[in-house]
């Protein structure tokens, strides 16, 4: 248990990240279609470049734990960019048209990016990661999701204060 617990939040957090260095490395190959994608954005080589390097630089942070915080951070607000700039669903008015709907991929690519966005925020917000032994040893268990204790586990022996 012990190499497990030692490891698996690295794991997760090149599980986090892996898609990135790809899309860069896809934005690299294939430069004029990342060109033609970035549309008529001012500056879309600039803009290409840095995210290119936002996509290179900021997964190696996280993974190594070198400026993580800061990192997610930065790639967090790079995902909600990318969801406003790219994937605007809203614009098509058959987005829910099961199979037909070109929105309805943008959708989808909205929500996963907003789901990276909860992922990122998570390591900068670095709440406690618990052993894997505790979690199989209590399954059902819940932590705090706000509050002064935000990211622990509740400890259900002890009761909560009272209001006076």
């Amino acid at each position: 248990m012990t190499l497990i617990n030692a490891y698996a939040p690295l794991l997760l957090r090149i599980s986090l990240v892996i898609l990135f260095p790809f899309s860069g490395l896809d934005k690299i190959i294939n430069w004029s279609s990342a060109r033609k994608q970035a549309g008529d954005i001012p500056f879309a080589p600039a803009m290409i470049v840095i995210s290119i390097i936002v996509e290179f630089v900021t997964p190696l942070c996280i993974v190594t734990g070198w400026h993580d915080r800061l990192a997610a951070f930065i790639l967090a607000g790079f995902c909600v960019v990318t969801a406003l700039l790219y994937h605007q669903f809203w614009r098509y008015p058959d987005f829910w048209k099961y199979r037909e709907g070109e929105g309805l991929q943008h959708f989808w690519e909205f929500l996963k990016n907003f789901g990276l966005v909860g992922g990122l925020g998570f390591i900068v917000l670095a709440p406690r990661t618990l052993p894997l032994g505790q979690v199989i040893l209590h399954p059902l268990a819940s932590s705090y999701v706000a509050g002064p204790h935000a990211g622990s586990p509740v400890d259900e022996t002890v009761q909560a204060p009272t209001a006076p």
